[in-house]
């Protein structure tokens, strides 16, 4: 889906600017049978809506297409994923990745929100496949690295924090540089943050930060051993991990669904490999 967001604007390497793009890659729950990997254009399953929404910020000289298998276990799980492009962040930005627009991705991803809700809210007879598909009081937002910054700031940081965001799940992110003013009053959205033991870009110290001054319910999954990026991409066993315990947070903290707290702590004991220090409140 392309959005464009008219009240702000991007500087291209010439000098000259456009209104800020917002190319956003979007997967949901479709009917027929189950394949491989995405398939296009497939008509919407509509009689199992309306999901909640997740929205997903990649991280920095990236694009969301490494974290294709991670987005699509939310999406089979019962969600609608939304994984904005960030204009001037992205592999393919023009004159190359900029890392000081950070500073304007939590407006991206809030308008992301906006945009995603009124396509759900299109009138009868729109041609727009997401009409009805979401669920406005249950959202999430998610991401890795720069991205985690992003959805981090969106959920809990007072200059930015989006009241519409029930959840969140920060995958080895941190506080953006130099911004802050983080708010976690009783009631503030759920969080889980992941954590690789051996991350040298955001190192433990950085998760912790945030983490420890979080009001529960807050989980927090280590992965001993492991990386930066692996275990959101193609890292196993590592991925098939965060893939469970991510989705069996969302199921709690957007589909209320309480089983879903033991599986999270079951799935993020794994000796060796992952641990889950919970406080559910």
């Amino acid at each position: 889906m392309r959005f464009v967001d008219t009240s702000r604007s991007i500087r291209l390497p010439d000098g000259s600017r456009e209104a800020r793009p917002l190319l956003t890659v979007v997967r949901y729950p479709a009917t027929g049978r189950a394949a491989g990997g995405d398939v296009r254009g497939r008509p919407p399953a509509l009689a199992g809506g309306p999901y909640p929404l997740v929205v997903f910020g990649h991280g920095y000289a990236v694009t969301p297409t490494p974290y294709a298998r991670l987005l699509r276990a939310w999406t089979r799980a019962g969600y609608v994923v939304a994984a904005p492009v960030f204009p001037l962040e992205n592999a393919g930005a023009p004159g190359g990745p900029d890392e000081t627009d950070l500073i304007n991705q939590p407006r991206d991803m809030s308008v992301v929100i906006s945009r995603m809700l009124a396509a759900n809210d299109a009138p009868a007879g729109a041609s727009e496949p997401l009409r009805g598909m979401i669920d406005a009081r249950r959202i999430a937002v998610t991401g890795q690295s720069d991205g985690g910054e992003t959805a981090l700031a969106v959920a809990y940081d007072r200059y930015f924090r989006d009241p519409r965001v029930g959840a969140a799940a920060i995958l080895s992110g941190a506080k953006i540089p130099a911004v802050g003013g983080f708010v976690f009053p009783a009631g503030s959205a759920p969080l889980l943050a992941t954590q690789g033991t051996v991350d040298t870009v955001n190192p433990p110290s950085f998760t912790h930060a945030f983490f420890d001054i979080a009001s529960p319910p807050k989980f927090l999954l280590t992965l001993p051993g492991a990386d930066h990026l692996p275990p959101y991409t193609d890292g196993q066993p590592q991925l098939g991990i965060v893939e469970r315990v991510t989705t069996a947070f969302l199921d709690r903290y957007l589909k209320g669904d309480r089983r879903a707290l033991r599986r999270m702590i079951a799935y993020g004991e794994v000796p060796g490999l992952a641990m889950l220090r919970a406080d559910p409140g």
